[in-house]
């Protein structure tokens, strides 16, 4: 993240925490706006401009998005508009950053939405069928949003979690599906106040085990953890938990590897 990019994101998630908590219907808004920007290189290129005047980029976008749009969403984009970006791409994410957090708002219980990405990532990897449905570029991105609207419905997931995965497939804008629901849990995590332990086992977790596991994490991070659990039989036993980009593996797999590097060295 460049340094504009940077300056940019304290200030629009200030203007966002005046706002909170957001309405579902705020965060669907600036979803759309984001996919808007993303659709057009000019459009992009004009409200990223730092040479012209916040005044002129207000009257372009609400113009853009008619007066019928989203009040808090409309003040919201024109505050990142009015922002200096590192780049044109950074514009767009930082509006979709938006509407993640305005969702994560717009849900009381902590780590919800983040367990429901989680299951429809692991659903998704272990179906090539839908994997494709969904992740295709070749796809039709309003089908894409339809199927996972469909699923996610009828497994009666959070309306705040159908909102996102329906609105992220639509305008993945390059990302793989599943690093685009991991990033999206880490954003909605990250705005409650908690982070994401990503954690393996070879046989499932009892509370008691899953409940150590968060408190020291808790005492590592100095933050409480949303739990991304995975049975691997592959670990063989013990635990290996991943936070961003720390590992600490304690599964037997790993140690019998690492004894082997050992005494082959």
């Amino acid at each position: 993240m460049g340094s504009a990019t940077r300056s940019a994101t304290i200030a629009v998630h200030a203007a966002l925490a005046k706002s909170l908590p957001a309405s579902l219907t705020t965060a669907e808004a600036l979803f759309g706006a984001s996919a808007v920007i993303a659709s057009s290189t000019q459009l992009r290129s004009t409200l990223s401009d730092p040479a012209i005047d916040a005044g002129e980029k207000q009257k372009l976008v609400t113009d853009l998005f008619g007066k019928s749009f989203d009040k808090a969403a409309l003040a919201l984009v024109v505050s990142a508009t009015a922002q200096r970006w590192s780049t044109l791409n950074d514009l767009v994410a930082g509006i979709e950053d938006l509407a993640l957090r305005a969702a994560a708002s717009s849900v009381t219980g902590p780590g919800e939405i983040e367990s429901e990405l989680f299951s429809f990532a692991r659903a998704v990897s272990s179906n090539a069928e839908l994997e494709l449905a969904l992740g295709s570029k070749l796809g039709n991105p309003e089908a894409k949003a339809t199927l996972a609207r469909t699923l996610l419905t009828k497994a009666k997931a959070l309306p705040a979690t159908v909102v996102v995965v329906s609105s992220l497939v639509q305008n993945p804008r390059g990302r793989r599906i599943g690093a685009l629901l991991s990033s999206a849990a880490a954003t909605i995590a990250n705005q409650g106040g908690y982070l994401v332990a990503t954690v393996t086992s070879a046989q499932p977790l009892d509370p008691a085990q899953l409940t150590a596991v968060s408190s020291s994490v808790a005492m590592l991070y100095g933050r409480k953890a949303v739990l991304d659990v995975h049975v691997d039989a592959r670990a063989l036993g013990g635990v290996r938990i991943q936070v961003g980009d720390d590992v600490i593996d304690g599964s037997i797999a790993t140690l019998l590897d690492d004894l082997r590097s050992q005494l082959a060295g």
